[in-house]
C-alpha cells in the first residue's frame, strides 16, 4: 500500500484503541495467511470434545409476539471496502423476525441443574468479521474454550469486548487474514462486542461453563443435546427484550419440548 494509506491506517487505530473502554491490548495475530479466502467454519456446536454421551435432548422454539419492528439499514457509504462487499442492502440484525413469526439469534441455555465438571473443547469457536459484520451476531463459547477472532476484509477492525465479569480486550485487526485468539475464565451472559472504527458492528458471546446452549436461526428453532434426565431451569436471552426463563423436566431417554415468546411492548 502507499505510504499516505499506510499513515492513515495508523492513525486510525491509533483513534479506535484510545476510544475503546476496554485496556489495550498485545494483539497476537498471525499476518495475512494462506487460508484467508477458504470457507468460514464457525464452531459453536453445543457438545464439543466434551459433550456427555447419552441423555436426551431439548427442542425448542422462541416465537414473536405482535408486530415486528420495521429493521433499520445500515449504511457503509464510509468505508468503500465494506460497501463494495455487498450487492445488496444490509440491515442490522437487533431484531430480526423470521418469515414463521420466530425471532432470530436468541441465546438459550440450561441456567440451572448441570451437575459435574464439563472441561472446555480444545476446538475454537470463530468470531468471523467479513462484510464488516460479525459473523455470527450470537453465539456460544466454553469457559477457557478458545476464541479465534479473524479479519475477513482488506479493512481496519477495532474488536473492543467489553464483558463485566471477565477481563475486557480491545484490539486492532488492520490487515486481511488476521487472527487473535482469546478466552473467558467466568461464566457470563452476555458478553457484548463492537468495533469502534465501524459504529454498526456488534455481537455478543454467551459464556457458559457446559455444554448445553444453543442459538435460533431462521426458523426461530433450537435444540441442546446430552441432557442428563433431571429438572433444570432454562433461559432465554435476546438483545432488545431481555430475558425469559422456564422449567423443564428431561426424561432418561427421548426429548422435552419448550417454547419461549417475546414481544416488542
Amino acid at each position: 500500500m502507499g505510504r499516505q494509506r499506510l499513515l492513515s491506517m495508523l492513525a486510525v487505530i491509533a483513534v479506535a484503541i484510545g476510544c475503546g473502554s476496554g485496556t489495550p491490548q498485545d494483539a497476537q495475530a498471525t499476518g495475512p495467511d494462506e487460508r484467508a479466502g477458504e470457507p468460514i467454519v464457525i464452531a459453536q456446536a453445543t457438545g464439543g470434545d466434551s459433550a456427555p454421551e447419552g441423555g436426551a435432548s431439548v427442542t425448542g422454539s422462541v416465537r414473536f409476539e405482535g408486530t415486528p419492528p420495521e429493521r433499520e439499514r445500515i449504511r457503509m457509504s464510509a468505508d468503500p471496502v465494506c460497501e463494495q462487499k455487498h450487492q445488496s442492502a444490509v440491515y442490522k440484525e437487533n431484531v430480526v423476525v423470521n418469515d414463521n413469526g420466530t425471532l432470530r439469534n436468541v441465546f438459550v441455555y440450561v441456567k440451572e441443574g448441570v451437575q459435574g465438571s464439563h472441561p472446555a473443547p480444545s476446538e475454537p469457536v470463530v468470531l468471523d468479521q467479513s462484510g464488516c459484520g460479525y459473523t455470527p451476531h450470537v453465539f456460544g463459547v466454553r469457559v477457557n474454550q478458545p476464541l479465534e477472532i479473524r479479519n475477513s476484509d482488506a479493512t481496519l477492525h477495532n474488536v473492543n469486548a467489553k464483558p463485566s465479569g471477565n477481563r475486557p480486550f480491545n484490539l486492532a485487526q488492520p490487515v486481511l487474514g488476521m487472527k487473535t485468539t482469546k478466552t473467558f475464565t467466568e461464566p457470563e451472559i452476555m458478553v457484548p462486542f463492537k468495533c469502534n472504527v465501524h459504529p454498526w458492528m456488534s455481537a455478543y458471546a454467551g459464556v457458559v461453563a457446559h455444554p448445553f446452549f444453543g442459538v435460533t436461526g431462521e426458523d426461530g428453532a433450537f435444540t441442546i443435546s446430552g441432557l442428563p434426565a433431571g429438572d433444570y431451569v432454562l433461559e432465554a436471552w435476546h438483545e432488545e427484550y431481555g430475558t425469559k426463563t422456564q422449567p423443564v423436566s428431561v426424561p432418561a431417554s427421548g426429548s422435552a419440548s419448550v417454547e419461549f415468546a417475546f414481544s416488542a411492548n
